[in-house]
């Protein structure tokens, strides 16, 4: 447990999911082996680690914590052991949004009754949904406090995106965007925010008459950017692009934890959220998508244009009480530090690309920032 965090109820526990693409070892193209690393990983994992839509991804799980040092070595043991089950196979993981080589469309949708009425639901848009996300789940138990909470946050996930921005290619082609990931999700029917509800019964109504006009496939197929969990006492942030680095990960989930907190004393006040202007959230998603870190966002609040640098400061200020209570305060601001320093994951692959102009340097250097302790392909062969 870190220096300093309190061990108190008034602080939730929080878990991660992490998507990876799983790329051949030699070429740097994505391949349909994900079985193939989950069934490797499974005596190491169990049940934290499984497949995906496709048979290009793997998704791993961490247990819930209350430290995140506790959960930055599950997320840097989960990444570890994928790579090695991936390595030992002659394949690699890598934590990008988006492919950088290969995919074919349609991708390769991992079979079931469920997958297949998702194809035949969704159709054409299955073509690019090969993309990887980092998820966030934060403790709250009381259903109708959540969704006031997620309120709150909705203001947040268009800095969410440019912070994590790390999908700027697309099969072999720079797409101009940091987060070319937050752009195809955008196009689904039950994609991006979730729109502004009062309560868990005005959630529920709202998730059913989804269901009824038939943009979900189930109750579970609500992809919105910020929900509530089906399955555990969680909301559950899902705007991110998978970070590059586990270290990323786990500021990311201390991050959202804050904000988490941080709305549950507003809502406890009586404050029930802004009141966004949907084509300001447009206009902010967008602009985080093209810009990352590297450029400007919009204020959702007043529409005005403002660098990435300025509004993520904000949030991590806002975030600050919180922060410092869980002990989590330091690792946070280092890490968007960090990213002044180096960039966010999309400046690092192009910076990656740019040294000799290839992409496969692109994809070696994600492989080695997603596990760097894991050893290569000849060192973990046996003689």
């Amino acid at each position: 447990m870190t220096t300093g965090q309190r061990s108190g109820s008034s602080i939730p526990l929080l878990g991660v999911e992490e998507e990876f693409l799983v790329v051949d070892a030699d070429r740097g193209e994505v391949v349909p082996e994900a079985a193939t690393v989950v069934d490797g990983a499974r005596p190491t994992l169990g049940p934290r680690v499984g497949g995906e839509i496709t048979k290009l991804q793997v998704e791993t799980r961490t247990d819930p914590c209350l430290s995140v040092d506790d959960l930055s070595a599950q997320l840097t043991d989960c990444r570890a052991a994928v790579q090695s089950a991936a390595r030992s196979a002659g394949l690699r993981v890598i934590a990008s949004g988006s492919p950088v080589l290969g995919c074919a469309v349609p991708p390769p949708i991992t079979e079931g009754p469920r997958q297949d009425r998702g194809t035949a639901t969704f159709r054409g848009l299955h073509d690019e949904v090969a993309i990887c996300a980092v998820h966030v789940h934060v403790q709250e138990a009381d259903r109708d406090r959540a969704v006031l909470i997620g309120n709150h946050l909705r203001q947040h996930l268009p800095v969410f995106v440019a912070l994590t921005a790390n999908s700027p290619y697309w099969s072999e082609r720079d797409t101009g965007y940091a987060s070319w990931r937050t752009v195809t999700w955008g196009r689904w029917p039950v994609a991006g925010p979730p729109p502004f509800l009062r309560s868990a019964r005005e959630y529920d109504d709202h998730v059913d008459m989804l269901l009824d006009a038939g943009a979900l496939v189930d109750h579970g197929t609500i992809f919105w950017d910020l929900r509530l969990s089906r399955t555990h006492p969680t909301i559950e942030v899902r705007v991110a692009d998978v970070p590059v680095t586990a270290v990323e990960s786990a500021a990311l989930a201390a991050l959202v934890r804050a904000l988490v907190v941080t709305a549950g004393e507003a809502v406890d006040r009586g404050d029930e959220g802004p009141q966004l202007a949907p084509e300001l959230m447009r206009l902010a998603y967008w602009r985080a998508a093209r810009d990352g870190m590297g450029g400007h966002g919009v204020d959702v609040g007043t529409g005005r244009l403002l660098p990435a640098a300025v509004l993520a400061d904000r949030l991590v200020e806002r975030a600050g009480p919180a922060l410092d209570e869980a002990g989590d305060g330091d690792r946070v601001r280092a890490w968007r530090k960090g990213l002044t320093a180096d960039g966010d994951g999309a400046t690092r692959q192009r910076a990656a690309a740019a040294r000799r102009g290839r992409l496969t340097d692109v994809v070696d250097e994600i492989a080695a920032w997603t596990a760097p302790d894991v050893p290569t392909t000849e060192e973990s062969t046996p003689a």
